[in-house]
């Protein structure tokens, strides 16, 4: 088997505030899905989300960083996506997503320069300028991209969301041993039958 190395790179100046993240918040618009609404006449229906921003998820809690999803909107899809990851920290139809995270955050133990946001427009605001990460998507307005301490060249649903976990474990070191884990499982896999489906 070829080795492998982490290849991976981010700006070293974003360091110093990423390697204090605790937590990190997701809005699910624009964020975790391309912004995208299928809404027939019984209500929105469908949601389309990458495989790779959700596993990017799951690493990021086996690194100790806590997911946090905020979205003002709810859909079964959504929570089903959700429960899928194991994401145990959301919050639905949340009109005021700072008033909405507040609580969260207390019962993690969490203060806001310990928590990273991802969002893409204004409802997002009031989280984006208290975190102590701002994260924005290339699909984001304007004002957003402008107070973000990291504008990603990939949008929502479409890669993004997987950056910023990536971005987080690399900063607090533990994006290689995450992968290593990862090659580990898939040689005990090559031995011991097919490996498990993507998330």
């Amino acid at each position: 088997m070829r080795s492998i190395q982490a290849s991976l790179r981010f700006d070293e100046a974003i360091r110093p505030k990423a390697s204090r993240i605790r937590a990190a918040i997701f809005d699910v618009d624009g964020v975790l899905t391309d912004g995208t609404l299928f809404i027939s006449e019984a209500g929105e229906t469908l949601k389309a989300f990458n495989a790779l921003d959700g596993h990017g998820l799951k690493l990021l809690a086996q690194g100790g960083i806590t997911p946090i999803v905020i979205t003002g909107r709810d859909s079964p899809a959504v929570r089903r996506r959700l429960k899928d990851l194991g994401v145990t920290h959301a919050v639905f139809g949340a009109h005021d997503k700072l008033a909405a995270a507040q609580p969260v955050l207390d019962s993690l133990g969490v203060g806001w320069d310990e928590l990273a946001v991802a969002g893409d427009d204004w409802p997002d605001l009031p989280l984006l300028v208290r975190a102590g990460l701002a994260l924005a998507p290339a699909n984001a307005h304007t004002e957003v991209k402008a107070l973000a301490d990291h504008v990603s060249t990939l949008r929502g649903g479409q890669g993004f969301a997987r950056e910023c976990c990536d971005l987080l474990l690399w900063a607090i070191g533990r994006y290689e041993a995450l992968l290593h884990g990862h090659l580990e499982t898939l040689d005990t896999n090559v031995q011991d039958g097919p490996k498990a489906g993507r998330t």
